[in-house]
């Protein structure tokens, strides 16, 4: 227990004298983030999608996700995983995730990810893009593909297609 107070005292005098050494200035507190959208509002969102996707089933797009789930977050805010993050991917050039090291193909690209190239890739991430080191099939159903990037649109804060 001695051991314990004294590493919690050492921690704590360790923050002091980190914060004394600043500019005197209080820290920036972080940004607040968003909260969730309502199941409502993220009705509203889907139907706002161009066709095809604002005809998704969010539910099956969540399923088809799970998929994905073991090297991808998509909650705002969350880390890269085997896979990069993809909060914010829609509207994105392709390889430029901070904190990614992706690969050489994905970095010279030069694409923006939106809903079509989107759609190419989960058809078949290694004919799309050869070169690429995602090892994930890919989904061959293109209802689930389509559900897919509503779902991703609805939950990761997607930029709005360009006509």
């Amino acid at each position: 227990m001695k051991r314990l107070i004294a590493i919690l005292t050492l921690t704590t005098l360790a923050s002091t004298t980190l914060v004394a050494c600043g500019s005197g200035e209080p820290a920036a507190p972080a940004a607040p983030a968003r909260p969730a959208p309502t199941e409502a509002e993220k009705l509203t969102l889907l139907a706002a999608l161009p066709a095809p996707y604002n005809q998704g089933d969010l539910e099956n797009g969540r399923r088809a996700f799970a998929r994905c789930r073991s090297c991808h977050t998509i909650a705002e805010g969350g880390s890269n995983m085997t896979g990069p993050h993809l909060y914010g991917l829609f509207g994105r050039t392709a390889g430029t995730h901070p904190g990614y090291n992706y690969s050489k193909a994905l970095k010279e690209a030069g694409f923006t990810w939106d809903a079509q190239k989107l759609d190419q890739w989960l058809s078949g991430p290694r004919t799309f893009l050869p070169g690429n080191k995602m090892s994930f099939a890919g989904l061959p159903d293109a209802t689930d593909r389509r559900d897919v990037i509503a779902y991703l649109k609805v939950e990761t804060g997607f930029a709005p297609e360009q006509p």
